[in-house]
């Protein structure tokens, strides 16, 4: 392995060797605990570091668990779960253009960070507490520096008790020191006093109440000598290039220069996420089960459309409600909190049919009935219906809906089932064609209704079921 030659051949230093893997830094602790390992995973995009900080800096501070504190922006975002035997936490937290002050933690603590687009300077002291209280200038002894260079990811590992600070790279930088995803490994490691404890088993701690800063002694050894202008023992990680040669150098103001204008792009753009669920699965029947009200409809004539849709819960609490609760709730579901989608479509289908003199409803056809006049058919005292069977020991209830229009007639089945802790919901329609026009719609809307309509209403009448109904309820439908 030469030392001679680094990137591209451009001389560096002696004392810098090539490393083919990730370059890493080991510093053993002086007081016999956990050394600090430090590694450098990869080398991102010119400027990207000061983009993604500031991007993620901006979303942070929207998380209900933000506080900004002791100059250390930070979010709990994975809580501890003592009861299933979990001790582990999950942080976010960031170091700005100014740095953050020394400071250690009782636990032991694991982060995989960002640096900014000026690189980072990690200054950790294992000097103990006796030695500190013997001597103050013991903290500056023991201290160790590891440089990361600018856009990079890498890992710090490092155990309780390690007194540390991060900084950018140059002092007056314009770009963040980092950004880090923080691994509490054991939040309840170190010693804790009975009041942290009690926080920690309750999921109130915080990166600040968990931190412990200097010392007075060491604090005012620190500001009559600042720490920037001490020689401390450092390591210098790089992937780009060696540390203090020119290629270096040129590598930090290019990445500097990207970084302002990304840092700045981010920050203006200040764009939101996005979180798409999938919802409860829903199952497409191939026919109406052999009990269902649906099979007795428009039974005369040709049948041009016909689906059944199931979704199947596991609740006890549901289970004791009895089928004609469940059921009630979850017309109420289709009638308070229709899709939005489903809506937007509904209102373009009846703009365009308005004209043609057919009937227009703000819900999706299957269950749009459930706004029509009260009828001598009410299911619950308050859902027209046009028929209603519950049995006589409240595990299956169903009903009909339904309209007559110029062009088609449809019907629908919504149905509940319950044996022991499984609840099966389903929503099945079947449509007749009058006319050529209706056979023309029903070959327009056929693809759509059944793959995405159907299936959308139904469940979000069960999400909205669930999200209303605890076992504590009191059900207004009860007998």
């Amino acid at each position: 392995m030469s030392t001679a030659q680094g990137v591209m051949g451009l001389p560096f230093s002696p004392s810098a060797r090539v490393v083919r893997s990730f370059p890493s830094a080991r510093l053993p602790s002086t007081n016999g605990g956990l050394p600090v390992e430090v590694s450098l995973i990869a080398q991102l995009g010119h400027g990207a570091g000061s983009q993604l900080v500031a991007g993620v800096m901006a979303r942070q501070s929207a998380h209900p668990n933000f506080l900004n504190e002791l100059d250390e922006p930070s979010a709990r975002i994975g809580d501890t779960d003592f009861s299933k035997g979990d001790a582990t936490s999950l942080y976010l937290f960031a170091v700005g253009t100014k740095g953050h002050p020394f400071h250690r933690h009782a636990g032991h603590r694991v982060f995989t960070a960002i640096s900014g687009s000026g690189g980072a300077r990690l200054r950790f002291s294992s000097a103990t507490d006796a030695q500190i209280e013997r001597d103050p200038n013991s903290f500056v002894a023991a201290m160790r520096c590891v440089e990361i260079p600018p856009d990079c990811l890498f890992t710090v590992r490092f155990g309780g008790n390690t007194w540390h600070q991060f900084t950018p790279l140059q002092e007056r930088s314009a770009h963040p020191a980092l950004f880090a995803i923080s691994c509490h490994t054991n939040e309840l490691g170190g010693s804790l006093s009975d009041a942290l404890k009690q926080q920690v088993l309750t999921n109130e701690a915080t990166i600040p109440t968990l931190t412990e800063l200097l010392p007075p002694s060491v604090d005012d050894l620190l500001r009559r000598a600042p720490v920037d202008r001490m020689r401390v023992p450092t390591i210098a990680l790089a992937l780009d290039a060696p540390a203090d040669t020119w290629h270096s150098a040129f590598c930090r103001a290019v990445r500097g220069a990207a970084g302002w204008l990304r840092g700045h792009w981010a920050h203006w753009r200040r764009k939101a996420g996005y979180l798409w669920d999938s919802g409860l699965p829903v199952v497409a029947l191939d026919q109406p089960a052999e009990d269902s009200l649906l099979r007795q409809q428009l039974t005369e004539g040709v049948i041009q459309y016909q689906d059944t849709f199931q979704i199947s819960l596991f609740d006890a609490s549901l289970s004791r409600l009895g089928a004609r609760n469940v059921l009630a709730w979850l017309l109420e579901g289709f009638v308070q909190s229709p899709p939005v989608s489903v809506s937007y479509l509904m209102a373009l289908r009846n703009a365009l049919v308005k004209p043609l003199g057919l009937r227009t409803s703000p819900l999706g056809c299957p269950v749009s009935s459930l706004l029509s006049p009260q009828s001598e058919n009410m299911f619950a005292g308050r859902f027209p219906v046009r028929d209603q069977v519950i049995d006589a020991a409240d595990m299956r209830c169903q009903v009909v809906l339904g309209a007559n229009d110029k062009h088609l007639l449809f019907r629908s089945c919504v149905g509940v089932a319950m044996a022991e802790n499984r609840i099966d919901i389903t929503l099945g329609t079947r449509v007749r064609c009058k006319n050529a026009f209706g056979r023309v719609y029903m070959a327009l809307i056929d693809r759509v209704h059944h793959r995405y309509v159907g299936p959308t209403l139904l469940r979000h009448a069960v999400e909205h079921l669930r999200s209303k109904l605890t076992p504590d309820v009191r059900h207004p439908w009860s007998p």
